[in-house]
């Protein structure tokens, strides 16, 4: 069987060894992908992987005097479709980790396809381990740094909102002072604070006790 494959030119075994490592490795990234429900999982990555290979594979054989003439497209093209998993939703931006990882996804594919197969098995392991160990770290500085911006509304009684900043300071969180506004007896004030999850309950808590708030964005 290896001897007709490899007379034929139809594939050889080196080609199929390098297929076979795509699919592994690039499904790898995508079992994790799937695994957190993301919009581009296992079948995703592998086709993605795969497509790399393929195409730095072509572009090897077919272009003689230009090797790189095809597979350079596959940075720009990949772009496109990562791009397409990139959507904004409120105030936050989403799909960026996933876009960064079809992107990553190719270049393994392409380092596959070029016959680098301890680069692409390097960057593997580097990627997974950030996919799987990052998060943590992230839910970490998060519980302990989470920013939130904060509007009161009152009605103006001869006093500033000083007494409010201080309220902030005293749940234990930074705070930064936006805009505060006077209009038609109406007073109203915007913070950004920065803190644990804890304190900026306690913060919240006593502002939805306060009888003179008119309206409390937060």
């Amino acid at each position: 069987m290896q001897n007709y494959i490899d007379s034929n030119h139809f594939i050889t075994q080196v080609e199929i060894n390098k297929f076979l490592l795509a699919t592994l490795l690039c499904g790898l990234i995508g079992v994790e992908r799937e695994f957190r429900n993301k919009q581009a999982g296992l079948k995703t990555m592998i086709m993605i992987g795969l497509g790399a290979t393929l195409f730095t594979i072509l572009s090897i054989q077919i272009g003689s005097n230009s090797q790189d003439r095809i597979a350079s497209n596959i940075v720009t093209g990949i772009g496109f479709l990562g791009a397409g998993v990139i959507f904004k939703e409120d105030n936050r931006v989403n799909g960026l980790t996933t876009a960064c990882v079809i992107w990553i996804v190719a270049a393994i594919g392409m380092a596959i396809g070029a016959g680098h197969y301890e680069q692409a098995m390097g960057v593997t392991i580097v990627v997974l381990a950030a996919l799987l160990i990052f998060p943590y770290v992230e839910s970490f500085v998060e519980r302990r740094f989470t920013k939130r911006t904060y509007r009161i509304v009152k009605k103006y009684e001869n006093e500033s909102l000083d007494t409010y900043e201080d309220y902030i300071r005293t749940s234990k969180l930074k705070l930064y002072r936006g805009k505060q506004e006077l209009s038609n007896g109406i007073i109203s004030g915007t913070w950004i604070a920065v803190g644990s999850l804890k304190n900026h309950k306690r913060f919240v808590d006593r502002m939805l006790k306060d009888q003179k708030i008119i309206a409390f964005d937060f």
